[in-house]
């Protein structure tokens, strides 16, 4: 008779995941039993303290990775490596500042998220459910369950757990997608696409782990990168899954030409969860594509080598020439998060240490910035003109993400403006901003791995991008707002001509159906204007001082077999 040999887990080495997997459970325990009033109290309290906690374990875990190079766990299924926990870190760094501004209210008492998402919109019901004040405090535990899901994608050894992580982080978010207080058929559309092209992206991804275990007979990662190595005669097969999980990945770091859904999921989502996905989504799905990359399919570098230099030069053409037409803030924040996907790619692609180190360093300070900057869209809104309450306010509408409503702000409210400049800056690589010391990273990795015209070419679309970030700075400080008068303003003159000259006819059509209102930025808690604080500093402090920051990632960058 056989004696069970109890497994050994090294629960040390997982606490950041199980710190916030277990708070999201709490959550689910905590909307069953916690009465109203103080419910949101406690679930903002519980996610604050499971997230801080998940970077207080990573902080505690670093120094016994640097020293062994990692620790296998659950039989290879995670890895926890140097990559791992600085991957780790930041998602839950991000994550922790989003939620900042998820939890934000207006100086009314709204939230982002509608009363009652359930409700069709428009309904009585739903109506009822604003009158009554109520709240769905079930999105923290959502945004924990996220990103559990999350923290584990980059840290999968094998491609079932892949899958596994990839359906736990996706599944939320497409739920929170569709829970937007405003324009609620938009949000649910944004929901269903959502949805709909990531269930196709799973179904490519599991059809090409199955494709690639036919091949090597395993699902591990360092099992299969040694099968690749043999010669055989089911070389198509293995070649043919890889791309289709290469496809897969690809879709959730929204690269051309699975981008589709991006611009108009990151429209129609609320807007704090806007934030979230593309800071906290892309940096995991990097993290698990870079590790696929380097340490799965090496082997392969060759073959897939046309396909991801394709997909590079794509991403980053279309991304930087969308967003030169576009006339709502939040898509042309889509569409630069897309180009700026092709540059994080062109680091994957130098297949060398810097690479690797670049990535990961890009993946911070882009996440810093896009939350940053859609935390100022959240606080950016439209409000009625006139006084319509007893206490002589004005309602509060919603976001104001046209163009053309963002026309003086720097006028009337400057240091947001600024900070809003900063954070475009950023993107747009000007030195001495946190994402030129990113640019700067990726850039050289590819040229010190041969893959220099990648650098030549994001080099000259961070030259063009330049002009819509830049137009939208001149539109916020050198442009006299809209008047009540329904004139169109010199917003007009600011687009270029590619979609009609898109802004100059929106604009004074936006404004006409809109006389009677005004931009302006409402009072709040306080939490968004904390978080904005936050990742502002971290752009200038890490635009000013990359090298300390460069340096700790350097000193761990190295994957386990």
């Amino acid at each position: 008779m056989t004696e069970f040999v109890a497994p050994t887990v090294d629960w040390a080495a997982l606490s950041p995941v199980i710190i916030v997997l277990l708070a999201a459970v709490v959550g689910v325990l905590v909307e069953a039993f916690v009465p109203a009033r103080p419910r949101r109290t406690v679930q903002l309290t519980l996610a604050v303290a499971a997230l801080a906690g998940a970077i207080i374990a990573v902080a505690a875990l670093w120094s016994g990775v640097e020293e062994t190079g990692g620790t296998v766990v659950l039989g290879g299924s995670l890895l926890v490596d140097g990559p791992t926990l600085v991957l780790q870190a930041t998602i839950a760094l991000l994550a922790l500042i989003s939620l900042m501004i998820i939890a934000d209210r207006t100086e009314t008492g709204e939230d982002a998220f509608a009363p009652n998402a359930a409700a069709v919109p428009g309904s009585d019901y739903e109506e009822l459910a604003r009158r009554k004040g109520v709240q769905q405090t079930e999105i923290y535990p959502l945004v924990l369950f996220a990103t559990g899901g999350m923290l584990i994608f980059p840290a999968t050894g094998d491609l079932l757990t892949l899958f596994v992580a990839l359906e736990v982080l996706s599944l939320p978010l497409y739920l929170l997608t569709g829970m937007a207080r405003r324009r609620r058929l938009l949000s649910q559309e944004a929901s269903m696409k959502y949805f709909l092209l990531g269930a196709f992206s799973s179904a490519l991804l599991l059809f090409g782990i199955a494709l690639v275990y036919g091949y090597s007979g395993s699902l591990r990662y360092s099992e299969i990168s040694e099968a690749t190595q043999i010669p055989g005669g089911l070389d198509s097969l293995l070649l043919v899954g890889s791309v289709l999980i290469l496809s897969g990945l690809l879709f959730k770091v929204g690269a051309v030409p699975f981008h589709t859904w991006t611009p108009d999921v990151y429209q129609g989502a609320p807007t704090p969860i806007t934030g979230f996905m593309a800071a906290c989504t892309k940096a995991a799905a990097f993290g698990a594509l870079l590790r696929i990359v380097y340490t799965m399919l090496p082997g392969l570098a060759w073959d897939l080598g046309v396909l991801l230099w394709t997909v590079a030069i794509l991403t980053m053409v279309v991304g930087t020439v969308a967003a030169l037409v576009q006339t709502d803030m939040k898509r042309v924040l889509g569409y630069s998060s897309i180009a700026h996907a092709g540059f994080i790619l062109t680091g994957i692609i130098a297949l060398n240490e810097a690479g690797i180190v670049a990535v990961l360093f890009y993946l911070l300070v882009y996440g810093a910035a896009t939350v940053g900057a859609f935390g100022i869209v959240w606080l950016v809104r439209e409000r009625a003109g006139g006084h319509d309450g007893a206490d002589g306010t004005s309602s509060i509408l919603g976001e104001a993400t046209h163009l053309s409503q963002w026309a003086g702000l720097g006028r009337t409210h400057p240091l947001l403006a600024l900070t809003f400049g900063l954070f475009l800056l950023s993107f747009a690589g000007i030195p001495l901003t946190a994402g030129f010391a990113g640019k700067f990273s990726v850039f050289s990795a590819a040229v010190e791995g041969g893959a220099w015209p990648l650098a030549l070419i994001g080099v000259l679309a961070s030259s063009v991008a330049v002009f819509f970030y830049v137009r939208i700075i001149v539109l916020m400080f050198f442009t006299e707002p809209a008047g009540a008068d329904g004139e169109p303003t010199a917003a007009a003159a600011l687009a270029p001509s590619a979609e009609g000259f898109a802004l100059a006819g929106d604009a004074a059509v936006a404004v006409q159906a809109r006389s009677t209102v005004t931009t302006t930025v409402i009072g709040t808690e306080g939490f968004a204007v904390v978080a904005i604080a936050a990742c502002a500093l971290v752009t200038v402090v890490l635009g000013v001082f990359p090298s300390p920051v460069l340096d700790l990632i350097a000193s761990v960058a190295t994957f386990l077999p």
